[in-house]
């Protein structure tokens, strides 16, 4: 295998840079932001209605987060599977509203909160149940928007 010859269009010299101007990226940088700011907002909005008592377990960031996955699983389908989105409807929403709603930087200072107030093992439970619940969120909302999509189109 060591002595193979080298394919004659394979240059080993390293990666190309792409030739020409770069790609004017102003657009989608002002949607992710418009976006963002949407998708906070509506994560600051969820903390007021249901505020977490002190002391008391991040519900809302949890609840949050594991909604906001399961809008993203739904979005990715139909705007790869069903809809041809304009260009910026994926950064606007998928990134901006939606990377804006959920919240890992809360996510970690609740944790780390939790283990301040010597609550180990809520702080273990709340950083594990988070993970399965946005992962389940974002497969099960996925997995039927595809059943639903596939069963309109019989």
């Amino acid at each position: 295998m060591l002595n193979e010859p080298v394919d004659p269009d394979v240059d080993l010299r390293g990666p190309t840079r792409r030739k020409g101007p770069p790609l004017w990226q102003g657009p989608v940088v002002a949607v992710v932001a418009l976006g963002g700011g949407a998708g906070a907002a509506a994560r600051y909005g969820a903390a007021l209605l249901w505020p977490t008592a002190p002391g008391g377990f991040p519900w809302t960031t949890l609840v949050v987060n594991a909604v906001g996955c399961a809008i993203i699983g739904i979005f990715m389908v139909v705007i790869t599977d069903v809809w041809a989105a304009h260009r910026l409807v994926r950064p606007f929403f998928g990134t901006g509203v939606l990377g804006g709603f959920t919240t890992f930087s809360t996510y970690a200072v609740d944790i780390q909160r939790l283990l301040a107030q010597g609550r180990a093992g809520a702080g273990l439970g709340y950083l594990a149940l988070t993970l399965v619940a946005a992962l389940a969120a974002v497969w099960t909302t996925a997995t039927m928007t595809r059943r639903i999509v596939e069963w309109r189109q019989q």
